[in-house]
């Protein structure tokens, strides 16, 4: 079954069942207490609840203690169709998706706005004299809910791949239901464990007194040590990278930039002073008391989380920096008491991908074995070190210097593999779109690159020079997303089969229950509370540790199935049950 939603003020709901094609099956029905509604659904029956947003209407629900198993997310499947249809700069928002089902100018978002304020006692639907224009708007976005929905399931089975691209579109969804999840429940954080590690490594926070500019007392340190370094008569001003050019300069050092990458490159007293300098303020401005302050509060960081937020499926956070957090502040990230951190992540996941996606039997053999680059290593004659840069240039592009030699090789010994990112590399070139496993699709060549490499038509005028460059870095680009977007694809996957796996109690081996939905006797389960790229963290009860871990192993080997359906290639997860995230790594 599923059923349309659309949040009203405080508690308030209007509801209706559709088909799986989409059409109505009810009437709308409005219902006071929406959460309570859902909450009753979801015992009785099995549901997916169709709405605009995970994002915009599933942290409400999370509040009132409420957890739904499926969901279809308007706005991510629809981003996911206008990739498929190369025109990802149309916005994916409901009211303009309404808009292009219909024909007729988009509706004001403030009216969806309005349906999803935060909760608190109900209001415009129970007042008589206001109930009238609530009611009005309330269902003129879900008469925009249903005919997206209905528009978008046409399209995804008119999906020439529907069977896969339908797997994408329905685990995008259920990203879109952890994510929300992962920010309601948090990653356990100790602050106090984080602020001594910054002042150790900082010195004192800065006092409010001193103005926003104040730096710590290492910072300030290093900066003396580094000015004086330089033989400048004033103190050099770090954070300016023009600055610091010259004063690099004038001490006879010329450099291109003051990346790292740069400085590295230089063998000179100050370089280490440097080095660390930039170490320490990234820490400082990216991670330090102010973001404690402002990201950590009763013992856990709840950043934002974005599904799909790069282009190849990746995950993005919006605030908070959640999917780079520093090595060093990993030691602030403890298990409650009496809870472990299971810690899990694909091995060299990448290349396995490509294995599974050439159909390359040899190189499939050679993935199926414990370390990959050994095998490869092994195939093509060559040491450990050379056969990873042979295989990362062919995936990601390149083919110079000492692994010239190395990728040669390779491509000779796995052909269809090679092939396989050949072929990507050339639809770029080509300005052709290229599709992830599952159906993601890479974004169109812009404008201004048809401009650089189209043909003039005219005889007597000369390509632009830039032409080539601007060809080659599009293949690079279609190589890498080929590879990238489906291992996106086999996380996703991973991710939502595993949330699925952690919410059955009672399933044999994987007796396992969100936090917040009571087993028998009272005792909570795990929660899944960390993701970036191939990783996953799931906080749980020490005694369900070895659990956890089994249902990761039983989330990968579904998610493989899934994905790309007989394979040789296996997707090894490497686990550990941890006390301390610092532990895990």
């Amino acid at each position: 079954m599923r059923v349309a939603v659309v949040p009203g003020p405080g508690r308030a709901g209007l509801l209706c069942a559709v088909a799986d094609n989409g059409e109505p099956l009810d009437q709308p029905a409005t219902v006071s207490d929406l959460a309570a509604v859902v909450a009753e659904r979801e015992r009785s029956a099995s549901v997916r609840w169709v709405w605009q947003s995970s994002a915009l209407v599933y942290p409400r629900l999370l509040r009132a203690g409420v957890r739904v198993g499926r969901c279809h997310d308007i706005e991510l499947t629809e981003a996911l169709l206008l990739g498929r249809d190369e025109t990802p700069d149309q916005p994916a928002r409901l009211a303009a998706a309404a808009a292009r089902v219909t024909g007729r100018p988009p509706r004001s978002e403030p009216a969806s706005l309005l349906l999803a304020e935060p909760d608190g006692p109900p209001r415009l639907f129970d007042d008589p004299h206001l109930a009238g224009p609530a009611d009005q708007a309330a269902r003129a976005v879900l008469d925009d809910l249903i005919a997206v929905h209905a528009s978008q399931q046409a399209r995804i089975g008119a999906d020439p791949q529907t069977p896969r691209f339908g797997v994408l579109t329905t685990a995008e969804s259920a990203g879109g239901l952890v994510a929300a999840e992962m920010t309601a429940a948090g990653l356990p954080w100790r602050a106090e464990i984080h602020n001594e590690l910054l002042t150790e490594l900082l010195g004192p926070r800065p006092p409010a007194a001193a103005g926003p500019s104040a730096r710590p007392g290492r910072l300030a340190e290093l900066a003396a040590e580094i000015s004086a370094a330089l033989g400048a008569v004033r103190p050099v001003n770090l954070d300016s990278p023009a600055q610091l050019l010259r004063a690099l300069s004038a001490a006879g050092l010329r450099l291109p930039s003051t990346r790292v990458s740069a400085l590295r490159t230089v063998d000179h007293p100050v370089i280490p002073l440097l080095l660390r300098y930039k170490e320490l303020s990234r820490l400082y401005t990216a991670n330090g008391w102010s973001w404690l302050d402002t990201w950590v509060s009763g013992g856990r960081f709840r950043p934002e989380y974005i599904v799909g937020g790069v282009v190849s499926g990746r995950w993005a956070t919006r605030g908070g920096g959640a999917l780079q957090i520093p090595r060093v502040l990993r030691r602030a990230v403890v298990a409650d008491p009496g809870w472990s951190l299971v810690v899990a992540d694909a091995a060299q996941l990448e290349p396995r991908i490509l294995a599974a996606l050439a159909g390359d039997r040899a190189f499939a053999a050679a993935a199926a074995r414990g370390d990959v680059y050994d095998a490869v290593a092994d195939a093509i004659g060559a040491d450990r070190a050379k056969a990873k840069v042979a295989l990362l240039s062919a995936m990601y592009g390149g083919g110079g210097g000492d692994g010239g030699h190395s990728l040669a090789l390779l491509r000779r010994r796995f052909p269809q593999a090679s092939a396989f990112v050949e072929a990507a590399a050339r639809a770029g070139e080509e300005g052709r779109a290229v599709r992830s496993v599952l159906g993601r699709t890479c974004p169109p060549p812009s404008a201004a690159w048809l401009s650089i490499t189209g043909e003039s038509g005219d005889p007597g005028h000369e390509r632009d020079p830039d032409a080539g460059r601007a060809s080659r870095a599009r293949g690079r680009f279609t190589r890498n997303f080929v590879v990238q977007a489906s291992a996106a694809d086999w996380a996703l996957v991973l991710l939502a089969t595993l949330r699925t796996i952690l919410a059955r109690p009672g399933d044999p081996g994987a007796a396992l229950a969100p936090a917040d939905i009571a087993w028998p006797g009272g005792r909570p389960g795990p929660q899944l509370v960390f993701f970036q790229h191939d990783e996953v963290v799931v906080h749980c009860p020490a005694s369900q540790a070895d659990e956890v871990a089994a249902a990761v192993s039983m989330a990968a080997a579904t998610a493989t199935r899934l994905v790309f359906g007989p394979t040789e290639v296996t997707f090894p997860m490497t686990t550990a049950v941890v006390n301390c995230y610092s532990e895990a790594k």
